[in-house]
């Protein structure tokens, strides 16, 4: 017995079979990424999420805008240029970002540009699980390896511990030692590996936890107002908590390896390994997501506090009845 399949799903299962057909080992060597490598493997959970959020966005995938075929198929034509030369070079990374032009292009293609405000969250958190080079990931994770071991000396010189520092090796002490011990902030203690999940995080909370313009407008003019205070609060409230992510990440990874640093003096350089290294990076990333979901919080009581109620712009925009003029209470 055949199956018949409703002529509106025949479009996205030929546009998904094809994109399946020329992304296969792209995809395939990412999923094995994001299994294998630590640094990366919340990228498990984003195709999850962004399902979901298109899902929810469903109903805003409704009619084309004629106006945008040709930039669609620009950036269709990009992402193929893109997959070739990556896939001729080798290049892994370009071969997974013209994935993201791909989609981009594709989407405004079919749905006009206005639909990149409704996917531009989807793009991202794609994009933040695609693995960055390895030269520009070296390039970024040094330097907080350097600065994590010179909080790690500052706080032990502050306990009056006895400490050497040799760029990122840190040489101590631990009382009852007849020799001195040597611990190596290595590039999984950097923070990078924090720092990457942490601002996808950031990205979906922001989303999550936008503020939503309210159903009960009692006039065009004052929904249109407050649909753009809204989009402007929420563009801003996102771009702060994706850039407090980097502080966040990279100061409580520094306070691990400070405390670290400390508590190996005092009873020796095994907590700087097996489970108290790893229950104390679960830890410090709990403290780290507490304080941006705190940063958000925060933000928004401040929002409340100086900004003007929704109901007080309807009432100045909505007509005065019976000659009555319109008051702010």
């Amino acid at each position: 017995m055949s199956v018949a399949i409703p002529q509106k799903f025949l479009k996205p299962i030929a546009i998904a079979a094809a994109l399946i057909f020329l992304y296969f080992s792209v995809l395939t060597k990412l999923g094995r990424d994001w299994w294998s490598d630590e640094n990366y493997s919340h990228g498990l959970l984003i195709p999850f999420i962004i399902g979901f959020i298109v899902w929810q966005e469903r109903k805003n995938f409704t009619e084309q805008n004629a106006n945008a075929i040709w930039p669609g198929v620009a950036l269709i034509a990009f992402g193929v240029f893109g997959l070739w030369a990556g896939t001729a070079g080798a290049e892994l990374f370009v071969q997974r970002a013209s994935l993201v032009l791909m989609l981009a292009g594709i989407a405004i293609y079919f749905f006009g540009s206005r639909i990149l405000s409704r996917i531009a969250v989807p793009l991202l958190l794609l994009a933040l699980a695609i693995p960055i080079p390895q030269i520009i990931f070296n390039r970024i994770a040094f330097p907080l390896q350097l600065f994590a071991s010179r909080c790690a000396v500052s706080a032990m010189s502050f306990f009056e511990i006895p400490v050497l520092r040799q760029g990122n090796v840190i040489e101590l002490m631990p009382l009852g030692a007849k020799e001195p011990k040597r611990l190596a902030v290595v590039e999984a203690c950097s923070g990078i590996r924090s720092l990457m999940t942490l601002v996808t995080l950031a990205v979906v909370y922001a989303y999550f936890t936008r503020p939503k313009v309210a159903q009960t407008s009692v006039c065009d003019r004052a929904k249109n107002a407050q649909t753009k205070v809204y989009a402007t609060f929420g563009f801003w409230r996102t771009a702060i908590l994706v850039a407090s992510a980097v502080p966040i990440a990279i100061l409580t990874n520094a306070a691990r390896v400070s405390g670290t640093g400390v508590l190996a003096h005092y009873y020796g350089t095994r907590v700087a390994d097996g489970f108290f290294h790893s229950f104390s990076g679960w830890v410090i990333y709990l403290v780290a997501a507490a304080l941006l979901f705190a940063t958000g919080w925060l933000i928004d009581k401040l929002a409340q506090t100086f900004s003007q109620k929704p109901r007080r712009l309807e009432a100045a925009l909505v007509p005065p009845v019976s000659g009555q003029v319109p008051t702010l209470n």
